[in-house]
């Protein structure tokens, strides 16, 4: 049973690298005001998970709750090749937090590589909606010696 339980998890592992690929690609693709507006609904969907009974299974329909994995990370890739920009950033917003919460304690060096890579890009989404200290002391400085 372990070996098919460990089978499992690397062929999800795999599926979500592939996945991250093309959110990465995503995020470099997208203009300075879109990766801000990326960040709120990133921190909102955040807030939304951590409040469900399951947050590994947000944006699962119920009757789906004894699968091995929720379908939120393919309903965001799904929703991440709509030709609409706020679709897009919502699909990588719940992709970037359901696998956050899938990957968040697993005990495969394979899944927890990509959390790894997961929590990174939201730190980077986080950083780059709300501008450093330094840059506001800066401006800060230069208005008052005025």
């Amino acid at each position: 049973m372990s070996i098919l339980t460990r089978l499992i998890a690397l062929t999800r592992g795999m599926q979500l690298r592939r996945q991250f690929k093309d959110i990465e690609k995503a995020l470099e693709q997208l203009a300075p005001n879109a990766r801000r507006q990326l960040a709120a609904l990133a921190m909102r969907e955040f807030s939304n998970a951590a409040k469900s009974e399951f947050p590994h299974l947000y944006a699962t329909p119920p009757d789906a709750k004894y699968a091995p994995w929720g379908t939120g990370t393919a309903l965001g890739m799904e929703r991440m090749r709509s030709d609409s920009l706020q679709v897009r950033l919502r699909g990588v917003a719940l992709w970037l937090i359901v696998s956050f919460h899938e990957t968040k304690d697993s005990p495969y060096p394979e899944q927890r590589e990509l959390h790894r890579q997961v929590m990174r890009t939201l730190r980077t989404l986080k950083e780059s909606a709300n501008p450093t200290d330094s840059t506001d002391a800066y401006f800060a400085d230069r208005t008052q010696a005025a």
